[in-house]
């Protein structure tokens, strides 16, 4: 049996519209419960082995409706948190230069620049990498749910799938709250989908 791991972005925060990094432990929005509930029904049809999240509690109220809709364990792996940010950290996306100057460096291949603070490419990539092959070791010819965080979710997608790098970090765009990417191991890992929201009527408009 091939492996297969649907990946996804917390739901929404609480502050949803600044930057919030492993600096910024925020919870939900009302939205954001909505969200999770929404994917945690579409995930149960899936029926995974477990849900592993990252310990931040974003992703953990994202993570454990989703066990509890699947009827599974879930599990915390503490490496899964989101970038350091440093300066960043309760600032707006937009009206800042310091965050599409560091995907500019990064898509250029310069990717162990972070601004004083923060986590580069490599950085994040050093540390979350090692996560994924152990639970993919662990979770071998099964079904696993990762609930992470957008960054590391990009991340993992360009260091793992084939023909992909981080030139392509424009191309894939930002990766959606509860954002479904669904990956398959057989001799290699293919993505069979791709930043997918849940189809619910009445939530999905507000997305």
């Amino acid at each position: 049996m091939p492996t297969r791991i649907f990946l996804l972005r917390h739901a929404e925060t609480s502050q949803p519209h600044i930057f919030h990094g492993a600096e910024s432990d925020i919870g939900l929005s009302d939205r954001g419960v909505r969200q999770a509930a929404a994917v945690a029904s579409l995930l149960a049809a899936e029926r995974p082995r477990a849900v592993v999240s990252s310990a931040m509690r974003r992703a953990v109220d994202t993570a454990l409706p989703i066990a509890r809709a699947c009827g599974v364990a879930h599990h915390l792996e503490p490496d899964l948190h989101e970038r350091r940010v440093g300066a960043l950290t309760g600032m707006p996306f937009r009206d800042n230069e310091v965050w599409p100057d560091t995907v500019a460096r990064w898509s250029r291949g310069e990717t162990g620049y972070a601004p004083p603070g923060a986590e580069s490419f490599d950085d994040i990539r050093n540390r979350v990498l090692p996560v994924w092959q152990r639970l993919a070791e662990t979770f071998a010819g099964q079904t696993l749910v990762i609930v992470a965080h957008g960054i590391v979710c990009k991340v993992l997608l360009l260091s793992i799938v084939p023909n992909h790098s981080v030139n392509d970090w424009q191309r894939l765009g930002p990766i959606h709250n509860v954002g479904v990417s669904e990956l398959v191991r057989d001799n290699q890992w293919s993505l069979v989908r791709f930043n997918q929201l849940p189809e619910v009527r009445g939530i999905q408009e507000e997305w």
